[in-house]
């Protein structure tokens, strides 16, 4: 049973009876000790995809609730509803909109590396590759001789997702986009 600090963003836990997936985290550091520090958690109940936020001392006890990853590919979306499909055995898994609208920013039809997370059958949430490759929409022209400095201009993504690039890149070119930070890393 690991303590509320060991505790990382899309695990799944039990918590009141309730099996609930983690969504995000903050520290929080009330009196600047340690020993006091508390773990602001965004809860989605699995059952219901009801919403929750609950605060655990970083020594308290957490259960934590089995889940299964199966890698998935985006296939299609209908309404509000996502769905990817099993890369093995072809099995969609349809995603309510609002439980992956962060993740949408970096998903199109040829991200591969996605993985649903699944809890009693249910997929609850989804797992990014480390890096997606995304094409520019839209930034400023790129200047001739610049240089690869530390100097950036914002882009717009394809899939609407704005981040900061070198002013050396120029729209319609495709960059790798670190998922757990959302910056630019390199070309594609």
């Amino acid at each position: 049973m690991p303590k509320a600090s060991e505790i990382k963003k899309h695990a799944a836990i039990e918590h009141n009876g309730k099996v609930y997936f983690v969504k995000d985290i903050a520290k929080l550091t009330p009196s600047g000790r340690a020993g006091a520090s508390l773990y602001r958690m965004r809860l989605y109940e699995v059952a219901t995809g009801a919403k929750a936020d609950e605060s655990f001392k970083a020594d308290e006890m957490i259960n934590t609730a089995e889940f299964n990853k199966k890698k998935v590919m985006f296939s299609y979306n209908d309404g509000d509803e996502y769905v990817f499909m099993d890369n093995e055995d072809y099995t969609p898994y349809s995603i309510d909109k609002e439980t992956i609208s962060e993740e949408l920013l970096f998903i199109t039809e040829e991200t591969t590396g996605l993985q649903v997370l699944i809890v009693d059958d249910k997929p609850v949430g989804l797992e990014l590759p480390a890096s997606v490759d995304l094409v520019i929409t839209e930034t400023d022209p790129s200047i001739k001789g610049a240089s690869a400095s530390a100097r950036t201009k914002p882009a717009v993504l394809s899939t609407g997702l704005t981040v900061q690039v070198p002013e050396y890149i120029s729209t319609g070119e495709k960059i790798k986009v670190n998922t757990a930070d959302v910056k630019f890393t390199s070309r594609a």
